[in-house]
C-alpha cells in the first residue's frame, strides 16, 4: 500500500513520560504543554534554519528557500510537524507546510490576488462578490502558513489582527445592505484570534438583524486542533446558527485530535464542512480523496467542495490541469457513497466566482428523450414528460436498415446499451445461474 495514502498509525499526542510524539526540537514538553495552543502558537517552526536539523538542506537550496521565506514567511505548528514523514522527500504533509525552491522560481508566474477580491472590496477588509453574501478578513495571522494559500498576498504584509476601528467599518458597511445575509469570517484563521475578540465579532454580526448565517472558514482542526476547547465551543454555541468551513486536504491530516477537534464543534452545534484543495503531489489521485473523504464522513465531515488551485503567484508547481480534477471525480461517482463526493469547482480569475466542474453524463437531449450515462458507461434512454399528453408524428419505416446507434435510444427501440464485459451485469448472470435449478 502506498504509504501516502493515509493511516491512522501517526502519533497524536505525547506519550508516556510526558515526551512528544516524535523527539521534535522540544524534547522537554509535557503532555500539558502539547494539548495547550498557546504553546503550540508560541513553539512554531518559523525559519529554515530550525527546520536544518530534520532535513537536509544544500547550502543552494538554503540560500534560495530563505529568499522564499522572506517574501512569505513559514510558520508551522509543532502538531502539525509532528505529521511529517522526514524520510520522505515527496510527503504530502511536508509539501504543504514547507517551502520549497519552486516556489521561488516560480514568483514570474501567477497573480498575487488573481481572484481580484480586493477588487469587489467596498471597505478594507470586506468582499462584497455574491448578492447576499461577504467575507470578512478579520486578521492577517495563522498558526500554519499553508504553502498553497489563495491569501498569500495578506500574511505576507504581517501578522496582525483587525482593530476595533477596522471591523466598525465592516458592521457599518453590513448594516447598510440589507441584502447581506450570510456572513464568512475568514483570514488568515479567525479562530487564532483570542476568544474574547473572536465573541465581539460574533455578537457585532448577531446585532444585525438581516444577519442570519455565520460562516467561519479556519483550517485550525487540521493544524492546531487543541485550540478547540470548551470556552470556544461555549461562544459558538451561543451565536449560532454557526457553520464551520474547514480544510483537510490529506488522509494522513486526520488523527484522533482532529477528530475530537471536529466532535466538539459538532457537539457544540456547530457543522463543520470540508473544502480540500487539489494539489499536485498531494492528493491529485482518485484514491487518496477517496479515503479522505470517507474518513471525513466517519469523523461527521461534510466533503463539501473540491478546489481547483488557484493562480496565486508562486504555486504553479501545485496547480493541476482542469481536466485531473475532472478525472478524479468520474474516478469517485459509484464508487464512494454521493456523501463522500464533494462538488470540484474552479474560482475563476477576475472574481468571477465558483464555477463547477463535473464529468458530462448527458450525452443528448431531445423533446421526448435524454439520453444519458452512468458511471460504469451504461448508456440509457430517459423518458421525459409529454407536454400535451400526444404522441409525436411517426415516419414510415417499412424497408428501412435497423439502426445500431444511440437513435435507438431516442426513438425508443432500446432502453440502454450496455458495455460488453460489465462487470454488474456479470454478477446479475451468475446469480441468476446460481439460483436456476440443475437439471
Amino acid at each position: 500500500m502506498d504509504p501516502n495514502l493515509g493511516d491512522d498509525s501517526v502519533p497524536l499526542s505525547p506519550g508516556p513520560g510526558g515526551q512528544n510524539p516524535v523527539g521534535l526540537p522540544w524534547p522537554q514538553v509535557t503532555r500539558e504543554q502539547w494539548n495547550d495552543y498557546h504553546w503550540q502558537l508560541s513553539h512554531r517552526i518559523t525559519s529554515i534554519k530550525e527546520l536544518s536539523g530534520l532535513r537536509y538542506f544544500s547550502p543552494e537550496e538554503t540560500a534560495v528557500l530563505n529568499r522564499a521565506n522572506d517574501i512569505y514567511h513559514l510558520g508551522i505548528t509543532p502538531y502539525y510537524l509532528s505529521l511529517i514523514r522526514f524520510d520522505d522527500p515527496a510527503d504530502p504533509i511536508a509539501l504543504q507546510a514547507i517551502p520549497r525552491t519552486e516556489e521561488y522560481f516560480g514568483m514570474s508566474v501567477g497573480e498575487d490576488d488573481p481572484l481580484d477580491e480586493e477588487k469587489d472590496s467596498p471597505v478594507p477588509g470586506l468582499t462584497h462578490r455574491y448578492p447576499d453574501r461577504c467575507l470578512m478578513v478579520v486578521t492577517n495571522f495563522c498558526s500554519m502558513y499553508c504553502r498553497h494559500c489563495t491569501r498569500k498576498r495578506i500574511w505576507a504584509l504581517g501578522e496582525g489582527a483587525k482593530t476595533e476601528f477596522e471591523l466598525g467599518k465592516m458592521f457599518s458597511y453590513i448594516k447598510r445592505h440589507e441584502e447581506i445575509r450570510d456572513v464568512i469570517i475568514s483570514g488568515g484563521d479567525p479562530l487564532t484570534l483570542p476568544t474574547p475578540r473572536l465573541e465581539y465579532i460574533l455578537k457585532s454580526l448577531r446585532k444585525i438583524q438581516h444577519v442570519e448565517i455565520i460562516r467561519i472558514g479556519t483550517r485550525v482542526p487540521a493544524v492546531l486542533p487543541m485550540r478547540i476547547d470548551d470556552e470556544l465551543c461555549a461562544v459558538l454555541d451561543k451565536y449560532g446558527p454557526i457553520w464551520v468551513n474547514t480544510q483537510f486536504n490529506h488522509p494522513r491530516e486526520i488523527t484522533e485530535e482532529a477528530r475530537r477537534a471536529c466532535e466538539r464543534l459538532l457537539k457544540a452545534g456547530v457543522p463543520v464542512n470540508n473544502q480540500t484543495v487539489l494539489l499536485k503531489g498531494v492528493n491529485d489521485h482518485p484514491e487518496i480523496l477517496r479515503r479522505l473523504n470517507t474518513q471525513l464522513l466517519r469523523a461527521k465531515v461534510r466533503p463539501y467542495y473540491l478546489f481547483q488551485c488557484d493562480q496565486v503567484r508562486g504555486l504553479e508547481h501545485f496547480r493541476t490541469r482542469l481536466s485531473k480534477g475532472v478525472e478524479i471525480m468520474e474516478a469517485l461517482r459509484g464508487h464512494t457513497s454521493g456523501l463522500a463526493i464533494p462538488t470540484f469547482v474552479v474560482d475563476v480569475p477576475g472574481g468571477g466566482g465558483k464555477i463547477p466542474l463535473m464529468p458530462n453524463y448527458i450525452l443528448t437531449m431531445g423533446d421526448k428523450r435524454t439520453i444519458l450515462r452512468n458511471y460504469e458507461g451504461i448508456i440509457v434512454s430517459y423518458e421525459e414528460p409529454r407536454e400535451d399528453g400526444r404522441p409525436s408524428a411517426q415516419p414510415e419505416t417499412e424497408g428501412l436498415p435497423p439502426r445500431q446507434d444511440v437513435y435507438r435510444l431516442m426513438t425508443g427501440e432500446v432502453k440502454a446499451l450496455i458495455p460488453a464485459g460489465n462487470e454488474r451485469m456479470a454478477r446479475r448472470r451468475r446469480r441468476c445461474e446460481s439460483a436456476s435449478p440443475t437439471t
